[in-house]
């Protein structure tokens, strides 16, 4: 589905201030939301206090040309697009623009059919960049994020959690008897249980602050962000609940809980490795305690 105009934010930077509102307007009747600079340095001071989706950028402007402002882009937003345009073929190649970064190039005096064609190009380009990024990190039958996203997201968070001081709470699950359930009702069945798990994980967690993942197999884990042992421990609890009033046979769940805090005497990837193990520790502890239930190591 094709991404809404109006939640494509451009922003237009020329030093020219006629060029500067033209192009806003024609890039406004276009359906875009629109914003302006009249050279680089406002144009960063733009990007730091909004999403920008797509810089259109004269290349030559005092203090901070196009290619400047490009490359700093590129280091420090690379989720926004740039295109360039230049009235000065001599000064900035289409082959040089690309190389350094941007992804179309337009010359000046701009044409609205060709401009309106090449925004409407980089915003298909986006949406498929996005769908196959979120592709490559979810999992196809749960919709949670999948083990390659766990991965990178767990080192993000400890290290966040640590630089800012907040609790960070890393769960994993594992779903009991999940093998003889399947073998017995069909891996069609045991698919329901893995989306009905997903589901339960979704509906019981903090929307748009924990982290919810399907490891692979029957495994999944969450991260929980400033949450106190206490209010892990509640919500892992209302998840095995909810597990269990579904009735999947005799399916249940074992959960292993942790909190994870920086041990600055091991180095970081060591460190996180042993959080991880912890917490794998703590779930088979759960299956070795009888199954269905939760042991802690906070």
């Amino acid at each position: 589905m094709e991404e809404k105009k109006e939640k494509i934010v451009i922003l237009i930077v020329d030093d020219d201030e006629l060029v500067r509102m033209t192009l806003s307007v024609l890039v406004g009747s276009m359906g875009y939301h629109c914003l302006v600079a009249g050279d680089g340095i406002e144009a960063l001071e733009v990007l730091k206090s909004t999403a920008i989706d797509l810089v259109l950028s004269d290349v030559v402007m005092p203090g901070m040309d196009g290619l400047e402002l490009l490359a700093y882009i590129k280091k420090h937003h690379k989720d926004t697009d740039v295109i360039i345009s230049t009235g000065f073929s001599e000064k900035a190649s289409y082959a040089k623009v690309i190389q350094a970064g941007a992804i179309d190039f337009i010359k000046k005096p701009i044409d609205q059919a060709e401009l309106e064609a090449k925004l409407a190009r980089a915003v298909r380009e986006r949406n498929l960049i996005r769908k196959l990024e979120r592709l490559s990190r979810h999992d196809d039958l749960t919709g949670l994020q999948n083990r390659r996203s766990f991965n990178e997201r767990f080192s993000y968070e400890v290290e966040r959690a640590h630089r800012q001081n907040y609790p960070l709470i890393l769960a994993l699950l594992d779903i009991d008897n999940f093998k003889e359930y399947n073998d017995k009702y069909g891996h069609q069945a045991g698919d329901e249980v893995l989306i009905g798990l997903g589901k339960i994980l979704m509906e019981c967690t903090r929307d748009k602050v924990d982290m919810c993942f399907r490891l692979g197999g029957d495994e999944f884990a969450l991260l929980l962000p400033q949450a106190s042992p206490d209010q892990g421990t509640e919500i892992v609890q209302r998840i095995l609940l909810s597990f269990v009033e579904k009735s999947y046979g005799k399916t249940t769940l074992s959960i292993g809980l942790v909190a994870c805090r920086r041990n600055m005497h091991l180095d970081r990837t060591q460190d996180e490795k042993e959080m991880i193990q912890r917490a794998d520790r703590a779930m088979y502890e759960a299956k070795d305690s009888g199954k269905n239930c939760v042991v802690t190591k906070i």
